[in-house]
């Protein structure tokens, strides 16, 4: 009997051992993983009840480990994506902003142009327009580099969907591998 309890409490040694060093590792912990590295049998590790209690907690420490690990991953990269996108609307916002600026300079050109038509003579009247078509060139230009930003932030938003998306698959794949 003696002898017996000393083969088992040589075994425990053997599956704490066996623990500590496939953490050391950085190895996946699981009863198999365990059973071999120990030199003892998955039935040994799931018959005695304190074998059972060391695997378990070893499998639950390095879940929780990597599960933290992922989240740590997952909001640096959240983090990353939320930054990018909110410099795009910055960008947009100020764009959309110099865009409404150059329209109401045109409009007030335009008036004056307008005016001038009426009161000046031809010459003049000249270099009002050769100024509104510059005008129009750079509210053009403008447009489109409006057009561009929110092409940019729609791409944006739409990478950080796929990566929120793709994270959610990888932990669930996580998760399905940890179950038994």
């Amino acid at each position: 009997m003696a002898a017996r309890r000393e083969q088992t409490k040589n075994k425990l040694d053997q599956v704490e051992k066996a623990i500590g060093q496939i953490r050391r590792e950085r190895g996946r912990l699981s009863v198999r993983a365990i059973a071999e590295r120990a030199g003892v049998s998955a039935t040994f590790l799931y018959e005695n009840a304190d074998a059972r209690a060391l695997v378990q907690q070893a499998v639950t420490h390095s879940k929780r480990q990597r599960d933290q690990a992922a989240a740590e991953a997952h909001e640096q990269i959240e983090a990353s994506w939320r930054e990018r996108a909110l410099n795009a609307e910055a960008e947009l916002t100020r764009t959309q902003s110099e865009v409404f600026s150059q329209r109401q300079h045109i409009g007030e050109l335009m008036g004056q142009l307008r005016d001038f038509d009426q009161m000046v003579p031809g010459e003049s009247v000249q270099v009002l327009v050769t100024e509104n078509t510059t005008l129009k060139r750079r509210v053009h230009q403008l447009t489109q580099e409006h057009r561009k930003l929110q092409e940019r932030l729609e791409g944006a938003r739409s990478n950080l969907r796929f990566a929120d998306k793709r994270i959610a698959d990888l932990e669930a794949q996580l998760l399905e591998q940890d179950q038994p």
